[in-house]
């Protein structure tokens, strides 16, 4: 990655008009967004699909219909309450005329002629974190090595980073582990598909022995190793200081399996990176994705962020180093 890590959002462009289609995509592109585009008729199909999301950009008039926008809303509100949904009205961005029982489905309302409002809510509900780039270009700079240890003869690449507002997990294995420092306290999720990941160990591809693919516990182990390579080069390089205290709150996680969901008690949009592990010299290797996800949820001081720089005099009295 580079020493300037941009971080996007995707959002779901629910637009039927062309010339206003134009001005939103220049918008996005000029706002570190993917624009995703979708048939009115799967638009619902498409919101309880496993797809990461950080809001909607949804016109009053979708579907050529006076109210569609609006009807719309209150399906989409039921499916992922957790996505902002911007409004894009004909002529006035203000919503004192929508029923009260409405105004809560939005985040911001807006027009072409006012796409500064557009600009300051994305800021408020998208982008409303900012996060240190040392920690963000580093972030796959642990992941990689680690991933590549595990995998045998597979190229490991990896999409920008990006910001998620839904709770949604991802394939059918996931691993939860605490990140705690003198400026975060949080955890970070490795997710991944059960049956892509069996495909790789009976493919040989992996420590584990192929005919112990079909034990998941043998899958699970995999994935928490990878997990404790990752977390052990993240202690040691972001998260040495902790801030000591006799009491620290905790908030209850909710899992909910059946839906996929999970809930950390905040409304903090989480902090994504999407890996994919491939053998391009052979097709017959099916290519495994992995989402890692960051939320700091109990603590967030990025201002007190720093790289732990370990002194030559630390590597002499830990061993690790002796003089000549």
């Amino acid at each position: 990655m580079s020493d300037d890590p941009t971080i996007v959002s995707k959002v779901l462009v629910l637009e039927s008009d062309a010339a206003c289609v134009d001005r939103i995509k220049t918008f996005c592109d000029d706002n570190h967004l993917v624009g995703l585009k979708v048939q009115p008729d799967n638009v619902m199909a498409v919101l309880r699909s496993n797809l990461d999301l950080g809001g909607i950009f949804l016109s009053e008039a979708y579907a050529d219909t006076a109210q569609g926008g609006l009807l719309l809303a209150r399906k989409i509100h039921k499916v992922r309450p957790e996505l902002p949904i911007f409004l894009r009205r004909e002529s006035s961005d203000s919503w004192d005329d929508f029923p009260d029982r409405d105004r809560h489905l939005f985040s911001a309302v807006y027009t072409l002629a006012s796409m500064a409002k557009l600009q300051t809510a994305i800021g408020e509900f998208i982008f409303s974190r900012s996060y240190p780039n040392a920690l963000v270009r580093g972030i796959s700079e642990i992941a990689i090595p680690a991933l590549e240890s595990q995998f045998q003869s597979m190229r490991v690449e990896v999409e920008a980073p990006y910001l998620v507002r839904d709770r949604l997990i991802f394939g059918e294995i996931f691993t939860l582990i605490p990140l705690e420092s003198s400026w975060c306290r949080g955890y970070m999720m490795l997710q991944t598909e059960e049956e892509a990941l069996m495909h790789l160990v009976k493919a040989k591809r992996t420590f584990v022995n192929p005919e112990d693919a079909f034990d998941f516990r043998n899958l699970n182990g995999l994935l928490g190793e990878i997990t404790n390579l990752i977390w052990g080069a993240m202690k040691n390089r972001f998260l040495s200081t902790r801030r000591e205290s006799v009491y620290q709150s905790q908030v209850p996680l909710i899992i909910n399996n059946l839906h996929r969901y999970i809930s950390f008690g905040s409304d903090n949009p989480q902090l994504c990176f999407k890996y994919t592990v491939s053998d391009p010299n052979h097709s017959a290797i099916k290519p495994l994705v992995l989402q890692q996800k960051f939320v700091f949820n109990l603590d967030w001081s990025p201002e007190d962020f720093s790289e732990n720089v370990v002194s030559v005099d630390e590597l002499v009295s830990s061993g690790e180093l002796e003089l000549f």
